[in-house]
């Protein structure tokens, strides 16, 4: 039975994924953009590095199914490539976690010099805009979704770069995130113009935004908990823990994390949220986010 074997690499992360049987291929996932948007960078090599597979696929198996036995995660029988997307970017953060990188939901940019982390947090509304309206008034772009953190320094070294999913594969539907442009439309006319930074950088600031157009302008700086809190759940959204992978089936990833690197991560989210300033910003649009975003930086001698 033929075997095709790939392997994904992110950083010093690497991921072996063998498929048994199936069709003829010449690789897994036709589109990269939903990894790549996800987990930063993500390199597809057909040059095979691991001994063994993280991800068996047996393709002729006739009954859907996952499990995951001893490290490897096992499928059997058709999946979607959205479906397997979702596992991929689990899996490989997973392997990106074992190698001391920790990725985390959110966007950043370096504005002013300094590096400021929009973090998504439990509620995710506002950080790609406050991302857009910063870029207007020079920033440069670090990170759009992911930003991956080194667990020794806390420095961010890398990111995603593409703001927007524009092509979403069968298993990754989102209604919710359909009319994007819309949203830029709303708050920017035409939208801003986004020069990247690649070079490796310290967070300085942590920002969770809060954009509705009801909200009245706040500020409130967080204490060592909810810093802490909202980094650990920004980390754990990668690890499919919430993901129902397959609708009609109702299969779910299963759990792959471990118990000493779950509280390893922990350890890690205590020490980054007490290295900087975290605030939450509400207001009812970007401009007025990053207007007290201006203030906080001036306040804390971030000129």
């Amino acid at each position: 039975m033929s075997v095709f074997t790939e392997e994904l690499k992110s950083g010093k992360a690497v991921l072996r994924f063998d498929v048994v049987g199936g069709p003829e291929r010449t690789g897994i996932a036709e589109d990269m953009s939903f990894l790549n948007y996800r987990l930063g960078t993500v390199e597809v090599s057909h040059e095979v590095t691991k001994a063994k597979p993280d991800i068996i696929w047996n393709y002729d198996e006739p009954k859907k199914a996952i499990r995951y036995v001893d490290h490897h995660l096992i499928l059997d029988s058709f999946w979607e490539e959205g479906e397997l997307n979702k596992i991929m970017v689990s899996m490989l953060a997973n392997e990106m976690d074992k190698c001391g990188m920790h990725p985390f939901h959110s966007s950043s940019v370096v504005y002013k010099g300094h590096g400021i982390l929009l973090v998504g947090g439990e509620n995710n509304h506002g950080k790609s805009m406050t991302q857009l309206e910063a870029c207007k008034r020079g920033a440069q772009v670090f990170s759009t979704e992911t930003t991956v953190m080194d667990d020794e320094t806390g420095i961010a070294l890398y990111g995603s770069k593409n703001i927007y999913v524009r092509k979403r594969a069968k298993g990754t539907e989102r209604s919710d995130l359909a009319n994007q442009d819309e949203g830029v439309k709303m708050f920017f006319g035409d939208e801003p113009t986004m020069e990247m930074r690649d070079e490796p950088i310290q967070m300085d600031l942590a920002i969770m935004p809060c954009i509705d157009g009801w909200f009245k302008t706040e500020v409130k700086q967080m204490g060592q908990f909810e810093a802490a809190y909202q980094s650990y759940h920004s980390m754990m959204n990668f690890f499919g823990m919430n993901q129902l992978l397959s609708g009609g089936d109702g299969l779910v990833m299963p759990i792959i994390d471990e118990e000493d690197r779950r509280q390893a991560r922990g350890a890690f989210c205590a020490k980054y949220a007490a290295g900087r300033p975290y605030f939450m910003v509400r207001a009812k649009t970007p401009q007025l986010v990053l207007d007290e975003i201006d203030k906080l930086m001036e306040q804390l001698g971030m000129n």
